[in-house]
């Protein structure tokens, strides 16, 4: 046997066993794959060119709906302000009130409201003003920490279409520590360990679809 046939022979071996290498890995596959069945509500695109979907319009808004009643007045405004500016959602305003129901508040509390005074209507303004002046009158001083909020409903909603303007009545409880203290540091009211609870219903209004996004506060009770 020459040369070339011994050759040969070394070759289809090597051939052979590279063969069943790659079946031990990759496995075999033998004619041709079968088509995947269509999905389950799908028409053929063949015969149309596209396929139908079943589509569901209407229906309550969840996002309205998740805070007050469908059907109710304070629903219908949300509604309309929706309608007024399509960007407005009900749950991100409710979570801007938490945060500025704190921000407002212990502003009040320590008795420097310049940072909130844009979130302000004039006539809250002034009140939140003439609260801390008499309190400054008696030489008194309020120490508070803001513990959390620890209920927040929406209780009222009201839409003027002739003026775009939402108004939206939120309940708050908070918790908080407080100690008023006099000229002389003596504590006359509260305990700086003791959580007590605040209750306030604050009203926000806006002109819905404006290009100023801020919410003012613009009456305060209980």
């Amino acid at each position: 046997m020459n040369g070339a046939i011994i050759q040969l022979l070394v070759l289809a071996g090597i051939a052979v066993f590279l063969i069943l290498r790659l079946r031990s890995v990759l496995g075999t596959r033998e004619g041709f794959e079968k088509p995947r069945a269509p999905m389950q509500g799908a028409s053929d695109a063949g015969k149309n060119g596209r396929r139908d979907f079943e589509v569901i319009e209407g229906g309550p808004d969840s996002d309205i709906t998740d805070h007050v009643e469908d059907g109710s007045d304070a629903a219908k405004a949300l509604a309309a302000m929706k309608v007024a500016e399509p960007s407005f959602n009900v749950s991100e305003f409710l979570s801007g009130a938490r945060g500025a129901y704190e921000m407002i508040l212990m502003a009040f509390e320590s008795g420097d409201i310049s940072e909130v005074e844009s979130f302000l209507a004039p006539d809250v303004l002034e009140s939140f003003r003439q609260g801390i002046a008499l309190r400054e009158e008696r030489g008194l001083t309020i120490e508070a920490n803001f513990v959390g909020v620890r209920e927040l409903v929406l209780q009222e909603a009201s839409f003027q279409p002739d003026t775009g303007i939402g108004e939206l009545s939120v309940k708050f409880v908070g918790e908080l520590t407080s100690v008023v203290r006099d000229a002389a540091g003596e504590i006359v009211e509260g305990s700086p360990t003791e959580i007590k609870r605040q209750r306030d219903v604050w009203t926000f209004a806006r002109t819905m679809g404006s290009n100023d996004p801020n919410w003012q506060l613009v009456a305060t009770g209980e």
